[in-house]
C-alpha cells in the first residue's frame, strides 16, 4: 500500500510539473508574441502627399504646399514632394485663370491660344522653380537607374505641366508642344515599365487631344514634323487616368469632362462633374460646372 500511495503521489507531482512547465511556456509564448515582435508603424510621410492632394483639389493651395513642404523635409531626396508643390502653384494659377471650366474649354480662342494675359503678367516663377527642381532631383534618379518608375513619373509630370503652362498660360505654343511631346515619350517608356502608372495617360491624353483639336492646317504642318494627334485616343487615354490614377485622377477626371462637352457628349460629362462634387465639397467650380451641364440636358435625360 505504501509504494502504491508513493508512486500515485509521484505521478501525481509530475503532471503537475508538465502543466506549470506547459502553462509556463504557453505564457512566454504570449509575451513574445505581444512584446519582442515588433510592429509594423505606418510612415507618416506617406499620407502627407495624398492630404495635400486632396487640399488643392479642395482649392486650399497654401494648406496643400504645408503638407508637400513637410513631405520634402522628411524625404529630401525624393522629387514627389517638389513636383506636387510645383502642382499647387499651376492648380492655383489655372483656377485664378478660369481654365479648368467650360466657359474656357469649350472656347477655342482660349483653349488653343492661352489665357488672357501677357507673358509678364502671367509669369508664375515659384511654378517654374519648383517644377525645376523637381525635374532635376528625378534625373539624379534616373542617372543611376534609367528605367526608375518613380523618377520617370516625375519626370512626365514635371514636362507635361511645364508643357500646359508654356501653351496656355504663357501662350508659347511651340515650347509647349516641344514639351508635351517629351512628356509622351516619358508617359510610354514608363508604362512599359510599370503599367500600373495610370497617372502617365494624362500627358498622353492631353497631348494626343489638344493636337487633335488644332485646326487642320497646323496638324498637317505638325504631321510633317512627326508629331502627330488623335481626339479620340487622347480622351481613352484620360479615361483610364480618370478610372486608375492616382495623384492626378481629379484633375484626369475634369479634364475629361470638358473634353466630352467639347465633343458634344455631355451625357457621358455629368457622373464624372457628380463625382468630383462629391468627392471635393470645397471645390465649388465642379459644383457650377454640374449644375451648367445638367440645365443644358434635354427634359427627361
Amino acid at each position: 500500500m505504501r509504494t502504491s500511495t508513493i508512486k500515485t503521489v509521484s505521478v501525481v507531482i509530475a503532471c503537475l510539473s508538465c502543466a506549470v512547465l506547459f502553462t509556463s511556456k504557453k505564457a512566454v509564448a504570449q509575451v513574445m508574441s505581444t512584446q519582442a515582435v515588433p510592429r509594423m508603424i505606418a510612415d507618416p510621410s506617406v499620407v502627407l502627399v495624398d492630404a495635400g492632394f486632396r487640399d488643392l483639389y479642395e482649392l486650399r493651395f497654401n494648406a496643400a504646399r504645408a503638407k508637400f513642404s513637410s513631405y520634402q523635409t522628411m524625404r529630401p531626396a525624393d522629387p514627389l514632394g517638389k513636383v506636387a508643390e510645383a502642382a499647387s502653384y499651376l492648380y492655383e494659377e489655372f483656377n485664378a485663370k478660369g481654365v479648368l471650366t467650360s466657359a474656357f474649354f469649350l472656347n477655342d480662342a482660349k483653349f488653343l491660344g492661352g489665357v488672357d494675359g501677357s507673358v509678364s503678367t502671367n509669369h508664375n516663377e515659384p511654378f517654374l522653380a519648383a517644377n525645376r527642381a523637381a525635374r532635376e532631383e528625378a534625373k539624379l534618379l534616373l542617372k543611376s537607374n534609367p528605367r526608375d518608375p518613380h523618377g520617370l513619373l516625375i519626370l512626365t509630370m514635371a514636362d507635361g505641366m511645364e508643357s500646359n503652362y508654356d501653351a496656355l498660360i504663357e501662350k508659347k505654343q511651340t515650347a509647349g508642344l516641344g514639351l508635351m511631346r517629351k512628356a509622351e515619350s516619358e508617359a510610354n517608356t514608363l508604362l512599359a515599365i510599370d503599367p500600373t502608372a495610370q497617372d502617365a495617360y494624362v500627358a498622353l491624353g492631353m497631348s494626343n487631344y489638344v493636337i487633335g483639336c488644332l485646326p487642320g492646317y497646323k496638324r498637317a504642318f505638325l504631321w510633317f514634323g512627326g508629331v502627330h494627334g488623335d481626339r479620340v485616343q487622347g480622351m481613352e487615354q484620360l479615361r483610364l487616368a480618370a478610372a486608375n490614377g492616382h495623384y492626378l485622377q481629379p484633375f484626369a477626371k475634369i479634364m475629361l469632362a470638358l473634353a466630352y462637352e467639347r465633343e458634344h457628349q455631355n451625357a457621358r460629362a455629368i457622373p464624372l462633374l457628380a463625382d468630383l462634387t462629391i468627392e471635393f465639397p470645397g471645390n465649388p467650380i465642379f459644383a457650377h460646372e454640374l449644375a451648367l451641364i445638367q440645365q443644358d440636358q434635354p427634359a427627361g435625360h
